[in-house]
């Protein structure tokens, strides 16, 4: 009996050994992951980089994770010479293919979410004042939540110097894998001046494009919440690393 307790201590006291060495390397491999995706892609600090699954040793030894989950807060977009801030860039990959150093990674397949606030969705409209009539000029001064995932987009008209406010309901899309679209359900009257549909869209309508996302995620959906624009994203052939 005593010399089966003293097997069953030496297999506990591998096992423990084994689980702490398996959760040292996948540390190590997460942090290693986390500054290769800061150098690709230009972050100003490294992403949260999570490897789900256990064991690790056996995933490093096939060459593929199971289950791996980025976070990313505050990717810049830019468009104009604009920059955009993307907030809360989450996405779950699957199928991850790493090269033996870490220095590259690839994902199969990936899903995941993105947030941008209306303070800064508001910078790709037209927020100064353009003339849409003789006499007549309008811009956008706001954007928030206009209820059933619509944003409601905020005007100000100047009819010969007389400001005029109106509101408009407005859907939001994706187009091209890369851009959100905002697009007015019903055009705003501005007093009783009649206003062209095309030159009041130039202001209502709007869009931005988003190229600064790891290689292989496209943007998928967008809904207005009331904190602003969530965007779905999916991709195949992520680049993680490298």
């Amino acid at each position: 009996m005593r010399a089966l307790r003293i097997i069953l201590v030496i297999v506990v006291v591998l096992g423990g050994l084994f689980v702490l060495a398996d959760r040292l390397l996948v540390g190590f491999a997460e942090d290693k992951a986390a500054d290769q995706l800061r150098s690709s892609e230009g972050l100003d600090k490294a992403p949260d980089v999570s490897i789900n699954g256990f064991p690790f040793l056996t995933q490093v030894v096939s060459g593929e994770l199971d289950d791996v989950e980025v976070g990313i807060d505050g990717l810049n977009a830019s468009q104009d010479g604009e920059s955009v801030r993307i907030d809360e860039l989450k996405a779950k990959m699957s199928g991850v293919e790493f090269s033996s150093d870490y220095s590259s990674a690839t994902a199969a397949e990936a899903t995941g979410s993105a947030r941008i606030s209306y303070d800064e969705l508001l910078k790709a409209a037209k927020v100064k004042p353009v003339e849409i009539a003789p006499g007549v000029t309008a811009q956008v001064v706001g954007l928030s939540d206009g209820g059933d995932g619509k944003i409601k987009v905020t005007v100000e008209g100047t009819v010969l110097g007389q400001k005029i406010p109106a509101e408009v309901l407005s859907s939001a899309d994706v187009t091209d894998g890369n851009t959100v679209r905002v697009h007015a359900d019903a055009l705003p009257k501005l007093g009783a001046v009649p206003i062209a549909d095309k030159k009041m869209r130039e202001i209502t309508d709007f869009q931005q494009k988003i190229d600064e996302l790891p290689t292989g995620i496209d943007l998928d959906k967008v809904k207005a919440q009331k904190d602003g624009v969530s965007i779905t994203v999916k991709g195949s052939g992520v680049k993680l690393a490298g």
